[in-house]
């Protein structure tokens, strides 16, 4: 088994992956509304009017919304730690595009795009006012390398009409 690392033996295996997100939300219908409604994801199982579980592709879930603890609740105060994002991948360029009109077209507000080399990548937020990003990633062969081979990221502005233009 080949793991991530400085190769002492301690490091996580290379195909581990992050299976699922589960947030805490104020009001489960109007994070359904969201996630389903606009994002498109499919309502797994629901737990009463507590909790639900949402997935794309058929997945037992991606997405975990409850209001066990949070019912009612506002979003935690700038300056506190927590959730930045959760990060959805979208399989091409044009099922990003078409993600991005559908947000616009609910009404939803951007907080920013960016160009990471990588990824294309738009910011927004949930109802509760989670962090949410939308990508894509680009294939892995166009992905800047520095000399050495190492990742060589960045952050320029994307062009959001530029990638949306052929979605609308």
């Amino acid at each position: 088994m080949q793991r991530s690392g400085d190769g002492d033996g301690d490091s996580i295996p290379d195909d581990v992956r992050i299976g699922h997100v589960h947030l805490r939300v104020a009001d489960l219908e109007r994070a359904l509304a969201f996630y389903c409604g606009v994002l498109g994801f499919r309502e797994m199982q629901r737990f009463g009017d507590q909790a639900a579980f949402i997935s794309a592709g058929g997945y037992h879930h991606h997405i975990g919304l409850n209001t066990w603890e949070s019912l009612g609740g506002s979003p935690p105060p700038r300056g506190s730690t927590g959730l930045f994002h959760i990060a959805i991948l979208y399989p091409t360029r044009e099922a990003l595009a078409d993600a991005v009109v559908r947000v616009l077209r609910a009404g939803h507000r951007l907080d920013g795009a960016a160009d990471h080399g990588v990824s294309e990548a738009i910011y927004l937020r949930d109802p509760d006012e989670n962090g949410v990003e939308l990508y894509r990633d680009r294939p892995e062969s166009e992905w800047p390398r520095r000399t050495d081979g190492s990742l060589a990221m960045y952050t320029s502005p994307l062009d959001v009409d530029g990638l949306i233009a052929p979605a609308r």
